[in-house]
């Protein structure tokens, strides 16, 4: 008997989700607000203020690349995944061969396995306020102590286990937090916004504009960011999700395709509302102390709302931890056809709970999110193509399990070259990494599309074809 037989919960890994298994929009609204409304919202929220945007740049920039992450997830992810029902991992296994999906799928869980660790680190910042254990700074890269590693330990054997049980587990947990998480967020900008001297709802943009997001110089290091800057990053902070097509893995548990648009609950409470909170968090600490700059989301809960805040931050970093790990899973689990996703998934966590002892990982947040996308967003381009737009061209789609081929060279080198050309536009300076996923979207397309007409006319005129 395989081992996958023996999981404690069936995922239907290597075949499409049955009708029996689909879930309903509440399903999904709960996951991306628990998610989305994180631990994480804490770090993110305070170097938008670091950059020294303004309120317009700042609230515009939120508004309209939320918006268009709603509208990747409803238009892009969500009708592929409940036509096909398959794991991203199985999808791009039909269509790029074994051989490129391994590379991919290690990648994939790699960087789904650290994103997991740093969810562990914001959680471990709230236990470090409760307990007074020395916690890491923005230049540390090393434990700071016995007392942080216990509290990652112990973060991130409650992760791993939850996440083990499977998607239904995941949402269901999702779905009992999100609630208290949403009003803890409120919680937060509001006391936040007293602070800084809002007395009444109609002296808002006054306060945002003269004390808060100014407009100034950004803090020594930091990029100074305008209105495109916070559009892409909150358009494109998720582009592995839904551009990169990773969130397949979830919608192809939805009954509708529409149900997409559950994704605003993640964008509008989590990336817009607790992102202008978190900031305003941060505004308040530099008001009491300028020299303070360091970003660590349990402190900053803690000076708003006291125990409730440091719960506050543990459960955030737990929700968002859960799918994250679910997802890195079933990436190393598809590279074993066979084995126990289940285990697959505890393994994962406890080597994210090893990265998360290192403060590194998520003091370099932002890099390594804007990285992972531009890595992952091909082959996002490669299943669009495949799916919509190579039949209407007469060619075939599915080509690697069609044609009995481990590697489909077409959608690799579609993939290598475009990451090259996005690396190369960024190391040499000539466009920051915020700005190289979009045009990489279209190169990628047109690459693939170009390179598939090749290999399938060579393979149809060779003698040798597959049947």
């Amino acid at each position: 008997m395989s081992d996958s037989a023996q999981d404690p919960v069936n995922e239907h890994e290597r075949e499409p989700v049955p009708e029996k298994a689909r879930l309903g929009l509440k399903s999904f609204v709960g996951q991306f607000a628990g998610e989305h409304v994180a631990g994480t919202e804490l770090m993110i929220g305070p170097l938008f203020l670091a950059a020294g945007v303004s309120a317009f740049d700042f609230i515009a920039g939120l508004v309209v690349g939320n918006l268009l992450a709603v509208l990747s997830w409803t238009f892009l992810t969500a009708p592929i995944a409940t036509r096909a029902r398959l794991t991203l991992y199985y999808q791009l296994e039909k269509i790029c061969g074994r051989h490129v999906v391994t590379l991919y799928n290690t990648a994939n869980g790699v960087m789904f396995t650290v994103l997991a660790g740093a969810m562990m680190t914001v959680s471990a910042t709230a236990l470090g306020v409760y307990f007074k254990f020395a916690m890491p700074q923005l230049t540390d890269t090393l434990p700071t102590g016995v007392g942080w590693v216990l509290a990652v330990l112990v973060t991130g054997s409650l992760f791993s286990v939850v996440a083990a049980y499977g998607y239904r587990f995941v949402s269901r947990f999702a779905n009992i937090a999100a609630p208290w998480l949403v009003f803890m967020f409120i919680a937060f900008g509001v006391i936040g916004l007293r602070e800084m001297g809002l007395t009444r709802p109609g002296d808002f943009w006054h306060v945002a504009t003269t004390a808060i997001w100014t407009g100034g110089p950004p803090q020594p290091g930091q990029l100074k960011f305008t209105f495109w800057h916070v559009m892409f990053f909150a358009w494109f902070c998720n582009m592995a999700w839904h551009v990169g097509m990773a969130d397949l893995s979830i919608f192809r548990f939805a009954r509708k395709s529409w149900y997409g648009v559950a994704s605003a609950a993640g964008m509008f409470l989590g990336h817009f509302m607790a992102w202008i909170a978190a900031s305003v968090l941060y505004a308040v600490q530099l008001r009491q102390d300028p020299a303070n700059t360091a970003v660590l989301p349990g402190p900053l809960a803690y000076n708003a709302c006291g125990l409730a805040g440091l719960i506050a931050v543990v459960a955030a970093g737990w929700t968002t931890a859960n799918p994250t790990l679910y997802r890195a899973g079933l990436a190393f689990q598809s590279l074993i056809p066979g084995s126990s996703r289940y285990r697959v998934t505890l393994v994962t966590g406890l080597v994210a709970t090893v990265t998360a002892i290192f403060p590194i990982v998520t003091m370099r947040l932002l890099d390594f999110v804007a990285l992972w996308g531009m890595i992952l967003m091909p082959m996002g381009a490669v299943i669009f193509m495949d799916f919509w737009v190579l039949p209407r061209l007469g060619l075939r789609s599915n080509f690697a399990e069609a044609a009995g081929l481990h590697l489909n060279w077409a959608a690799g080198l579609a993939w290598i070259l475009t990451v090259a050309a996005c690396s190369w536009l960024v190391l040499s300076g000539r466009a920051q990494i915020f700005f190289v996923s979009l045009p990489g979207w279209f190169l990628t397309s047109l690459l693939y599309v170009v390179l598939s007409r090749i290999l399938q006319t060579r393979r149809s005129a060779s003698p040798l074809a597959a049947p």
